[in-house]
């Protein structure tokens, strides 16, 4: 045993200062919150042995907002504006995973009609593209790759035409309601989609041929950020960061829920569990996402795209002037909200970062007693400490960028 193993084991007192010149001065290094390749308000505060990195704590509540409190001050549908800045990369999925939650209280996961599962599917899938595009492209910019960035924003800010003429809204979208959607599909919206589809197929193909066999960017990605299947398993990672690892789990195959089980699709795995794996995997995640799309787009019946139960969803405009009923129930929708069983649920949802879980605790009523989010970017983000040590500091953003976390849900 060495001497400096020595004093470890043993009483250090007054010998802190040959300890010190054994081991050399460490120094500790702020990165963030500020720092660009930090995706937002995330501080590392990290100890350096020269270059090499030999402790890491990540610093985390920033942005925090309390949305978990203000749901419980909510109804149900007035807290879904409120999912569309968790994850604000990918806010349709996030209204989706919210009242998949909702309805799973209520004992309506199985009477959203056909077409509002197709349509609910189809805005999950955009919105897994659109992340994965941004994440990919902000890789790419922080290991030196520019025009990647370029060519994966082109095809985000179509994503956000789609968006727009489906919504209303580009960015936050808060277009999901319980039981079904705020309206159906706009006339020629399929075509538009479709059009897209074989656009950002193309695009993809375009990044794979300016990354994948990059010298620069393999040798920035490749044997760096190594998560080994156990510790992805022991530390509760989800989504890319799982799969990237090797282990084969997807909560649309997994725990299937709307209509995957009806389309086919593929999980894609890595085998090392390094950056470079995570990025394969959400390159191939997006080419599955445009062919789960393309079947939607075949396979949507007709029909309505909402429950027809006005104690949960709004009657129509035209009845509720007409109608004392429908004005009754209107009111009763809007002022007190969905009247919720009491009980407890969880569900958990397949989100671009990873698994977006909602346990909520109801008491009765149309408002929450307790409600908390279990947001994949805070539990993928908990492997900072062990996973940093013994990189360089140049090897900090291309682990950031590859785990693709947004501080907006893990501050939650």
């Amino acid at each position: 045993m060495s001497e400096v193993q020595e004093y470890e084991y043993s009483d250090v007192t007054g010998k802190v200062g040959e300890l010190t010149d054994l081991q050399g001065e460490k120094m500790t290094l702020n990165m963030g919150p500020s720092h660009p390749a930090t995706h937002g308000v995330l501080r590392l505060i990290l100890e350096l042995d020269g270059e090499e990195i030999t402790g890491c704590d990540p610093d985390i509540g920033f942005l925090h907002r309390g949305d978990e409190k203000i749901a419980e001050n909510m109804t149900y549908n007035q807290f879904v504006p409120y999912t569309d800045r968790l994850d604000y990369l990918a806010p349709l999925a996030n209204n989706v995973a919210y009242v998949l939650a909702v309805e799973k209280l209520l004992g309506l996961s199985d009477a959203l009609p056909q077409r509002g599962q197709y349509i609910r599917v189809i805005c999950c899938e955009l919105a897994r593209i659109s992340a994965h595009l941004l994440g990919i492209g902000a890789f790419a910019m922080d290991v030196g790759a520019m025009t990647v960035f370029l060519h994966t924003f082109t095809e985000r800010e179509k994503i956000y035409n789609l968006c727009e003429s489906l919504t209303g809204a580009r960015f936050t979208t808060s277009y999901t309601r319980i039981g079904g959607v705020i309206r159906d599909l706009p006339e020629g919206w399929v075509d538009s989609l479709a059009r897209f589809l074989d656009e950002v197929s193309h695009a993809i193909d375009e990044v794979d041929k300016l990354l994948t066999k990059n010298k620069i960017f393999v040798d920035r990605s490749r044997g760096v950020g190594v998560i080994s299947k156990q510790m992805a398993i022991d530390y509760a990672l989800t989504g890319p960061n799982l799969r990237g690892s090797g282990v084969e789990y997807d909560l649309r195959k997994n725990n299937p829920y709307l209509i995957y089980r009806d389309v086919e699709f593929e999980i894609p795995v890595g085998s090392i569990g390094d950056c470079y794996d995570r990025y394969l995997v959400r390159m191939e995640e997006m080419r599955q996402s445009v062919r789960i799309l393309r079947q939607c787009l075949n396979q949507i019946p007709g029909g309505p795209v909402s429950i027809q139960d006005r104690k949960i969803t709004l009657p129509d405009k035209s009845k509720v002037l007409t109608s004392m009923e429908e004005l009754i129930h209107q009111f009763m929708n809007v002022t007190q909200g969905v009247d919720a069983p009491t009980g407890e649920v969880y569900f958990g949802h397949e989100n671009p970062k990873g698994e977006l879980g909602f346990y909520i605790y109801s008491k009765g009523g149309g408002v929450p007693y307790r409600l908390k989010i279990r947001s994949p970017s805070f539990v993928n983000l908990s492997i900072l400490p062990v996973l940093m040590k013994g990189h360089m500091i140049s090897d900090v953003v291309a682990v950031l960028g590859s785990l693709d976390f947004v501080m907006g849900e893990c501050d939650r």
